[in-house]
């Protein structure tokens, strides 16, 4: 059986159906929370499987520092070591790596890095970090990629460009050599310059991987540029692969990149702002420390059935937070996370009525983009 089966298109949107080689059935587009060290913060792996979280991200640089592959592996893998029996995506942590611009250095064989736990020193190869993921043990796999910053000159995105390629065929070079059930994704760079997306779209598509994700996007160029680099290159990708955008997710991300042919979505940002206390509802963002539901019975989203919504208050989550309970940390991440999964289950809905354009005039009809 294929890895991707398109059920239905309206427009570019598209439902489908992602086959796992465990047998997992995933529909799309789906949203993934990010538990970078193998864990989503505030939760366990039982709550994930009771929002019904199918497909999660883990961070292989993380978990590369702690606690180890070889300890992971020992252990039985990402799954058995966080007791998840569904899908895993490990990323190869070339984003997080690129993120340590003072303590990383790029170089044609991998990227030498500091550590920013304990100054030691480290180095990532195409081939050992295939052998890192391999011991982890994630359903899928990323390519170790160059992630280029915004904004780039035309040459810093054409060396980022280059060198993704040179590495994603080493990492497919090496990946084979496993024999293993794990799946392997390149990643598309290019800044938001056309040529070069296309130029490495192209290149990536002819190694045949089984998924392609669109990296380097969310990275300061704002939704415009995004969105338009979203327009023309999803539709140059096959339809038979998934299409996976890297590190966005908010509500009006997965609409505008659905809309643009886009399968599958992580991002941390849900469950970072639900820690600090925003959540998003059915109305928009809402700041629960704000004073003004210090007395308020209403439920947070009274539309929502989640454990915070069905059982308290917003007064109640506010007194948590400012007392600096766990409790509102928790209540609040699930809230958010029940908020987009329900958000990705309506989109796929509306993809197969073929109603997705007035769908999404229906959503932000209700949901403002301004802070309540």
């Amino acid at each position: 059986m294929a890895l991707f089966e398109l059920v239905v298109a309206d427009g570019q949107a598209r439902a489908g159906l992602l086959h796992l080689p465990s047998g997992l059935e995933v529909e799309t587009p789906v949203f993934m929370p990010v538990g970078t060290r193998a864990t989503v913060k505030t939760l366990d792996s039982q709550d994930l499987e009771t929002l019904g979280v199918k497909l999660l991200l883990a961070n292989a640089y993380h978990l590369y520092l702690r606690p180890g592959a070889e300890i992971v592996s020992a252990l039985g893998g990402l799954h058995r070591f966080m007791h998840w029996n569904r899908g895993i995506i490990t990323d190869s942590g070339g984003f997080q790596v690129f993120s340590l611009s003072q303590l990383r250095k790029i170089k044609p064989g991998g990227i030498e890095f500091t550590s920013h736990l304990d100054g030691s020193r480290h180095l990532f190869t195409p081939e050992s970090n295939m052998e890192l993921q391999q011991a982890l043990g994630a359903d899928i796999a990323m390519a170790l990629d160059v992630c280029a910053p915004y904004p780039s000159t035309p040459g810093e995105i054409q060396d980022s460009v280059e060198l993704t390629t040179q590495w994603a065929r080493r990492c497919l070079e090496k990946h084979r050599e496993f024999e293993s059930r794990q799946l392997l994704f390149g990643i598309i760079q290019g800044g938001v310059i056309r040529d070069a997306r296309l130029k490495s779209a192209h290149e990536l598509l002819e190694l045949d991987l089984p998924g392609y994700a669109i990296g380097g996007l969310s990275v300061g160029e704002g939704p415009l540029l995004m969105n338009e680099v979203l327009q023309y290159l999803a539709p140059f990708l096959p339809e038979s692969k998934p299409r996976y955008l890297m590190g966005v997710g908010t509500p009006q991300d997965l609409w505008d990149a659905v809309g643009r042919g886009v399968d599958m979505f992580d991002c941390a940002m849900p469950t970072r702002i639900a820690r600090n206390g925003t959540l998003y509802t059915s109305r928009g963002r809402l700041v629960i420390r704000n004073a003004k539901y210090s007395r308020d019975e209403t439920a947070p989203d009274p539309e929502c059935g989640c454990p915070l919504c069905a059982n308290y208050s917003r007064a109640y989550l506010r007194h948590l937070f400012n007392t600096e309970e766990i409790t509102g940390l928790r209540l609040s991440t699930l809230h958010n996370l029940t908020f987009m999964l329900k958000l990705t289950g309506l989109i796929r809905k509306a993809i197969i009525s073929k109603d997705f354009e007035a769908a999404r005039r229906e959503f932000f009809s209700r949901y403002q983009l301004e802070i309540l």
